[in-house]
């Protein structure tokens, strides 16, 4: 049977799709979700100027706004009922799966299986309803502090945004499991890669028409365009990257059959933290310098807080804008720091569970004993793997750093959302894949049915 998979692996021919009644419904599932999804990004908030709040973002950007208007597929940027997106769902989450591995509590529930699981989630419901309801009252407040912003500015405005985006929010939480669950799977991540992918023709439009009006050179864009095939590349080449350890299983009685010993791999992904640090990264910096950029604009109209806070605004905007030594200095700091943390403290692998269940099942690395060796072991490769990935997030991500802050190349061009892009194409091809493998082999399984009947 796995080498019937196997070789149905290999020889998966994409011409079946047309014959996977399944798959497609799941396929335009996914299309009508993210369409719908997209229609919610041009619904605006009622009470907002459009115009007053383009000049207001002009003015702010390169700052935390414009990663956040990246990840909302521009929903910020117009103020929709999708402004917020997901992503206090996704903060949520890694808080609590985090939590999972500190709390004894959630820990315990962590194991319980099926049942814990649910209640994790609800959890998680529950903190993105409060994360949401806190970012929106905070994009309420600030709209009511800038001029002209809003039409009618007090207490029902800012109710009103709260529950718009708040159900904005919950809504696409839901869209995306459904997504996972009738669809292809990957249902938030999809999500995420529709908005960034929808600002894409924006983005190298305002890159050529750098190049028309003479800001930018010719060469000079074709030139970010061969280094974005370049990162491309180098991005699919880490991401598949794997360190496969060998496993052995010894020879076992079953019954009145030996069975030989079996040997198989244990793959260690390279890049284990995936794209969350540089994430986290990017809003840790950016929050003061957009802190800054908004005061600096206070104190510009006058106000008493700004005028006193002008030298520390100043300092910021100097020292942690895009592409100075220091910001890239701190950038690659809480690349390394978060790739280290979520890769010895994240969900994905522990050594420690492995080498239990390795010793369980009878598996053993050559040359290693079992247990806590084999613990040592697999912390040992882990740690290097992990500085191996922490360089390469580092410097997929600081190149396209500089170019945004020498040449305002635009935020979409960014490493980050190459990276979320790339993976996010890997991780739905990988999806459809084993559809089309699973089709092909019940298929399979039907014409020898058939076969054994005649």
């Amino acid at each position: 049977m796995a080498s019937t998979a196997d070789k149905l692996a290999a020889n998966i021919n994409f011409g079946v799709l047309g014959k996977a009644t399944e798959l497609k419904k799941r396929l335009w599932f996914v299309i009508g979700a993210l369409l719908v999804y997209r229609l919610g990004t041009y619904i605006p908030l009622p009470g907002i100027d459009s115009r007053a709040l383009a000049e207001m973002f002009r003015q702010q950007g390169g700052g935390l706004l414009d990663m956040f208007n990246m990840f909302s597929g521009g929903s910020l940027q117009r103020m929709t009922i999708f402004a917020l997106s997901i992503m206090p769902y996704i903060t949520v989450s890694i808080v609590v799966q985090l939590m999972t591995i500190t709390t004894p509590s959630l820990a315990a529930l962590r194991k319980e299986g099926e049942a814990g699981r649910r209640k994790l989630q609800q959890i998680t419901r529950y903190g993105t309803v409060l994360m949401a309801s806190a970012q929106a009252y905070g994009i309420s407040s600030f709209l009511e502090s800038m001029s002209n912003v809003v039409l009618d500015p007090g207490m029902m405005f800012r109710l009103t945004t709260m529950v718009t985006l708040v159900g904005g929010t919950m809504f696409l939480m839901w869209l995306g499991e459904q997504i996972t669950q009738r669809g292809i799977g990957n249902g938030i991540s999809l999500i995420i890669f529709t908005g960034i992918v929808a600002g894409l023709p924006h983005a190298l439009a305002t890159t050529l028409e750098l190049g028309r009006t003479g800001e930018m050179a010719a060469p000079l864009i074709l030139g970010f365009l061969a280094l974005a095939v370049i990162l491309i590349t180098t991005i699919v080449f880490f991401e598949r990257a794997q360190r496969r350890i060998l496993v052995q299983y010894p020879k076992r009685q079953m019954g009145n059959k030996l069975i030989s010993g079996e040997n198989s791999h244990l793959p260690l992904k390279l890049n284990t933290a995936g794209v969350l640090p540089p994430i986290f990264a990017s809003s840790l910096l950016l929050a003061p310098a957009t802190l800054a950029g908004f005061m600096s604009q206070n104190s510009a109209n006058g106000g008493a807080e700004g005028a006193d806070s002008s030298g520390w605004a100043d300092f910021v905007t100097l020292h942690l804008s895009h592409g100075r030594p220091m910001y890239i200095v701190l950038f690659v700091l809480c690349v390394f720091f978060f790739c280290f943390f979520y890769a010895k403290h994240g969900p994905q692998f522990n050594p420690k569970e492995t080498a239990e269940n390795l010793k369980k099942n009878g598996g053993f690395i050559p040359g290693i004993r079992p247990g806590k060796s084999t613990a040592k072991y697999l912390d040992y490769v882990l740690t290097r793997l992990t500085l191996v990935g922490a360089i390469y997030l580092s410097v997929i991500c600081t190149i396209p750093e500089l170019l945004i802050a020498k040449y305002s190349v635009p935020f979409y061009l960014g490493g980050t959302s190459l990276l979320i892009v790339v993976n996010v194409t890997m991780d739905t091809v990988a999806q459809i894949h084993s559809h089309l493998i699973a089709h092909q082999y019940e298929g399979l399984i039907r014409k020898a049915k058939l076969k054994g009947r005649r």
